[in-house]
């Protein structure tokens, strides 16, 4: 399952995002990994989540990124779920289509690995096509 976190710069999308991982720990019983473009967030979260700083990996592009995705689903048979915040500057792009299309290898992804995700990316409800406005839980 993926589910999107959505709205303009500085609307507090983080913030929401933070408190949704802080409390899935709580209950979880696989691995939890949080993908971020720097550190910063660190000590907002639980120790037992995986923070990781997607810009020293290279990843320049939504198609990268999936890549990306792919090979920390590949190499833990124990995630169950990920986070990932700032969408739009992890994958190295404000275009939306390449976006949208990067979105829906994730939903495949989710659904073939039984991992969920939740992410967070800066466009307005409007601008999301109408099979990716299903996945909106939080529009600010």
């Amino acid at each position: 399952m993926v589910e999107l976190i959505v709205g303009n710069k500085g609307k507090g999308k983080t913030k929401h995002l933070l408190d949704k991982v802080n409390k899935a720990v709580k209950t979880a019983s696989g691995n939890i990994v949080y993908l971020d473009k720097n550190t910063d967030n660190m000590f907002e979260l639980n120790n037992k989540i995986r923070l990781i700083n997607v810009s020293q990996y290279l990843v320049d592009n939504p198609g990268e990124f999936v890549g990306f995705v792919s090979g920390i689903l590949s190499q833990d048979n124990d995630l169950e779920q990920i986070y990932i915040d700032c969408l739009l500057i992890l994958a190295g792009s404000d275009e939306p289509d390449p976006i949208f299309d990067a979105l829906r290898k994730i939903d495949k992804l989710s659904e073939k690995f039984d991992v969920d995700f939740t992410v967070v990316i800066s466009y307005e409800e409007k601008a999301f096509p109408e099979d990716l406005k299903e996945k909106i839980i939080l529009a600010l």
